[in-house]
């Protein structure tokens, strides 16, 4: 039980699970597309994986659209909503926080 908690827990806390989980939050159902542009410095290889894996996980649904040329749209299940509003307060934290830990920074980077 706790490999699996362990292991989810790594999965979703990614720089990418995140990124593509506020981008989706904010715009609701998405084309992939306009995910890769939301989401800056993702690669399209990386983007397909973290969107398969959120899949895997029931964090995202995924829709094809049999048209020419075929397009796919991603929108956020139930429980992919209740790992936004989870990682929210986070989010939050990191805003609140920004600039005591870039001064941190500054300050550690300085030291001899």
């Amino acid at each position: 039980m706790d490999a699996l908690v362990n292991e989810l827990i790594g999965r979703v806390a990614d720089k990418w699970t995140l990124l593509v989980l506020e981008a989706l939050e904010e715009n609701g159902e998405t084309r992939f597309s306009a995910l890769a542009r939301a989401v800056p410095g993702i690669s399209q290889k990386m983007l397909t994986q973290t969107l398969r894996q959120m899949e895997r996980d029931g964090f995202v649904h995924r829709t094809v659209h049999p048209v020419i040329p075929p397009h796919v749209d991603y929108r956020l299940t139930p429980l992919g909503h209740t790992l936004g509003e989870a990682f929210c307060s986070v989010w939050h934290w990191a805003e609140a926080h920004l600039d005591t830990v870039a001064a941190a920074r500054a300050d550690f980077d300085t030291r001899d």
